[in-house]
């Protein structure tokens, strides 16, 4: 899934360009790309599928050269993840009847790439195990009493291994969340699910039908010339839902596995931060361009060669890309999207 707008990690990421399509940890490659990297283990680039804005065609494709493009599925309108997983699952159910489906964010960060792999297969290898059936979910071991993220709440502690889900949890004050931390049966949601392309469709009719009405009327035209034009008809009508509030928290076949991946939604200056290298004075740099003085603990990343300098600044945002300037504490930085 690549078609989010990213706004809190402006003006690094605009609507323009999304953080999905941008080097966001100076690795050279874009989230998306490293995102697809991640899976190359279990799933070939074949087999892979990009669901993302229209207005985003010519990055994914540029980005992603090797993926067909009838695999690159644009939608009309955003309307959230429900729609754009019961578009995708339904159009790969058409073509491939029975298969398996891994659903993930574009703009998210795994550090154990070899863990997570693991995880993926494990998770496979369950929905394999039994005709019932089974959605799993990758939970994420929290480091950290985290009020910004959604947590899933499992009947055991046990890292790993496949359990049941009992409850899928809001993000939490602090109160909450710390509580959670102690208790050790609360992973943070991380987006990620596995099932049968078949199981998914049948819960969103369950529990999402005037979703699945509006792609039924898309489904005939899949993979034909007129596909485009009964996607602008009838994608901009379904229901503006998530797949947590459309399915997850209400179906009976949620399983999850959890484990330490070293992940981050990438969602805030502060989190991209932590996978930069810092300077003796804990300084995040990303631009010879940038020249600090008396400053400490900032995030700074400097494009297109602007010479900036800055003094007496702790705990600062320093941003800038094409002609656009931020400079925000750290400690407001969940302020930016309403800002821009």
């Amino acid at each position: 899934m690549a078609g989010g707008v990213g706004s809190r990690l402006w003006p690094l990421s605009t609507k323009e360009l999304p953080k999905q399509f941008v080097d966001v940890l100076g690795l050279g490659r874009s989230l998306l790309q490293i995102t697809v990297e991640r899976f190359l283990p279990v799933c070939p680039m074949e087999n892979v599928w990009v669901v993302t804005s229209r207005a985003y065609s010519s990055i994914v494709r540029e980005q992603l050269p090797d993926i067909p493009s009838e695999q690159i599925l644009l939608e009309p309108a955003g309307r959230n993840t429900a729609p754009c997983i019961a578009y995708a699952c339904s159009k790969i159910e058409q073509r491939y009847p029975g298969c398996k489906v891994v659903v993930t964010p574009a703009d998210a960060f795994v550090l154990n790439t070899e863990r997570f792999a693991h995880l993926i297969r494990k998770s496979l290898d369950f929905l394999d195990s039994s005709a019932d059936p089974r959605i799993v979910t990758v939970g994420i071991d929290p480091t950290r009493p985290e009020t910004g993220y959604g947590y899933i709440r499992s009947c055991a502690a046990s890292r790993g291994i496949v359990h049941k889900v009992e409850e899928f949890k809001e993000k939490p004050d602090l109160k909450t969340a710390e509580s959670y931390l102690k208790d050790g049966r609360y992973f943070w949601n991380a987006g990620i699910f596995i099932f049968a392309a078949s199981t998914i469709l049948s819960e969103l009719r369950e529990h999402a039908p005037q979703i699945m009405e509006q792609i039924d009327r898309i489904a005939p035209h899949f993979y034909t010339a007129q596909e485009s034009e009964a996607l602008d008809k009838y994608f901009p009508l379904c229901e503006k839902i998530s797949i947590d509030f459309a399915v997850m928290e209400k179906s009976r076949h949620i399983y999850v596995i959890a484990h330490d991946l070293g992940w981050s939604d990438l969602g805030t200056w502060g989190s991209v931060r932590q996978y930069r290298r810092l300077d003796a004075s804990g300084n995040t740099i990303t631009s010879g361009q940038l020249s600090l003085h008396d400053c400490r603990d900032c995030m700074c990343a400097v494009e297109d060669g602007l010479q900036i300098i800055a003094v007496g600044l702790e705990n600062y945002i320093i941003a800038y890309k094409n002609g656009k300037l931020l400079v925000c504490p750290l400690s407001r930085e969940q302020d930016i999207k309403d800002f821009v």
